[in-house]
């Protein structure tokens, strides 16, 4: 994902929730997540987890199972994953 296409991003997470999430906070939940995290549903819904919880943002169990069916769908390449976080941003 671009660089200015990730700040642009979490702006907008940040006005849309009203939270101040940081770019570190991101960068620590990133660093643990590999392609076997995208592959597995069950490390895939703990890290939607994760990310709700440090956005302070409850999510909805419809809402992680469309994340969890547009991941699987996407088959994980970068201009995909961009359409996802679009299509979430959206919501």
């Amino acid at each position: 994902m671009a660089k200015d296409l990730s700040k642009d991003i979490l702006n907008a997470i940040n006005k849309k929730t009203g939270k101040g999430i940081s770019e570190n906070a991101v960068k620590k939940i990133a660093s643990g997540v590999t392609s076997e995290t995208m592959k597995d549903e069950a490390e895939l819904r703990k890290l939607i987890k994760q990310v709700s919880d440090m956005a302070k943002v409850k999510v909805t169990d419809s809402t992680v199972n469309e994340i969890v069916k547009a991941v699987k769908a996407s088959g994980m390449n970068a201009g995909s994953m961009e359409a996802i976080m679009k299509m979430m941003m959206n919501k």
